[in-house]
């Protein structure tokens, strides 16, 4: 009886994970874990892997969103706000990528892993910073203007 419970939520899971990678913002989390894991190789083959901590940093904090997410954690644990934390580590990402691939890019001095790192890194830059622009765009859109209640009374 627990084996046929743990295998339907093994399948639940996957069913989630599948259905959540076909919405906007699951894509835009993948493409994000991709292009870290990208980068990562690349900055591990060259002769300067120091600059791989932004990119291990970077995916791992999109797994942790994508996961929570997928699984809709986010609804359950409501002490977090989750967009903003959310916009926050896209928004950071965004800078810390584009700051340390264009240091790659410029002083790279024949590594061509290390050019290579850069370029997807800027690639990661620029993904990063869409998706803190669509974060920033749904938090706009949920935003309610309504006016601030007033006593007539006082």
């Amino acid at each position: 009886m627990a084996d046929a419970n743990a295998s339907n939520s093994g399948a639940s899971c996957l069913d989630k994970l599948k259905s959540y990678v076909r919405t906007r913002k699951g894509t835009i989390l993948a493409a994000e874990i991709l292009v870290s894991f990208i980068v990562i190789i690349c900055y591990a083959a060259s002769q300067a892997g120091g600059y791989s901590a932004v990119a291990i940093c970077e995916m791992v904090f999109a797994m942790i969103f994508f996961g929570v997410f997928m699984m809709e954690l986010d609804k359950q644990f409501q002490v977090v706000n989750w967009v903003w934390s959310d916009l926050f580590r896209a928004a950071i990402g965004a800078v810390l990528y584009l700051i340390t691939s264009l240091i790659c890019v410029i002083g790279a001095g024949g590594d061509g892993a290390r050019i290579a790192g850069g370029v997807f890194g800027l690639i990661a830059g620029v993904l990063f910073a869409y998706d803190t622009y669509t974060i920033f765009l749904q938090i706009k859109s949920t935003r309610q203007h309504t006016p601030a209640a007033t006593d007539e009374g006082v």
